[in-house]
């Protein structure tokens, strides 16, 4: 299916606005892979790399990172564009022995596919890694291995991270204080155009994601979540399973994903400072 809007930039050096069309994937398709989660880490690896190649990711630009100190690898997906500057999309598969792990994180990572076969129906100006990554729950194991292996050239070409993790439990949150002030603007102004939800939720004394790896590197980030005070309970627990999970949402964080992409490809032209505003509110581990 596709789609098409015209984005209203509310920045004053940003004033014209600028149409987006791009290709959606089927509601449906989202909800069959994003209950193809399963209880072994290794198993979800494999099961990435299957979606991946589903979206079309083929074999030349599909590629399994070996991680030291992790028994999984990194699944890596690239869709290149017409330069070599990058915007990495990532998400950890992993997850803790309570539960399933739908929502933290196969929601996240199942949706990494189906953003792939959005960015493949844009003329891109930039190239997109989509990133799968191994051992988040061991500290982030994947992404700080993935973000060694850069030189400061590597480190350059990427525009901005952005992160996905527990997805799904509710409507489209993001997280404010950790935000990149360039990319929390430009999302924004998506949400606004595109008339979806978003609002603000800080995880500061929750725990970590893999963004973390990138912005102690200086890469812009921003990650997407739907915890509340609430649904942060879930996490860990056995709860975290299919019931949790809200499709109506979760289609909504997609097509706001799916978006927000497009827009970036068109917009993001140089690396934005980090920067942070007014705090909103911040969740406390219950």
């Amino acid at each position: 299916m596709w789609t098409a809007f015209t984005c209203v930039r509310l920045l004053a050096q940003e004033a014209e606005p600028v149409p987006l069309r791009y290709k959606l994937t089927a509601s449906e398709v989202l909800a069959s892979r994003v209950r193809a989660a399963l209880m072994k880490n290794g198993d979800r690896g494999a099961k990435l790399k299957d979606l991946f190649s589903e979206a079309g990711c083929t074999a030349g630009d599909l590629q399994l990172q070996p991680v030291k100190h992790a028994t999984v690898p990194n699944i890596i997906c690239t869709v290149r564009g017409a330069t070599g500057s990058m915007i990495l999309v990532g998400a950890h598969f992993d997850h803790v022995k309570h539960g399933l792990g739908v929502i933290d994180n196969w929601s996240g990572a199942s949706l990494l596919p189906s953003l792939a076969e959005t960015v493949r129906s844009l003329n891109r100006r930039h190239t997109f890694v989509f990133v799968g990554f191994t051992d988040e729950e061991r500290g982030l194991v994947g992404s700080y291995f993935y973000v060694s292996q850069l030189d400061r050239e590597g480190l350059s070409r990427i525009e901005a991270m952005i992160n996905f993790d527990s997805v799904g439990a509710g409507p489209t949150k993001v997280e404010h204080s950790t935000a990149d002030a360039n990319l929390l603007q430009k999302l924004v102004n998506v949400a606004g155009s595109a008339k979806l939800p978003l609002t603000f939720m800080d995880m500061d004394e929750v725990g970590t994601s893999d963004f973390l790896a990138f912005r102690s590197k200086h890469v812009p980030t921003l990650i997407f979540h739907s915890l509340t005070q609430e649904t942060l309970k879930l996490l860990h627990r056995s709860a975290d399973n299919y019931q949790a999970l809200k499709m109506d949402d979760y289609c909504a964080t997609y097509r706001l994903a799916a978006a927000y992409l497009a827009y970036l490809d068109v917009t993001l032209d140089i690396r934005p400072r980090l920067g942070n505003g007014s705090m909103p509110p911040t969740l406390r581990r219950p």
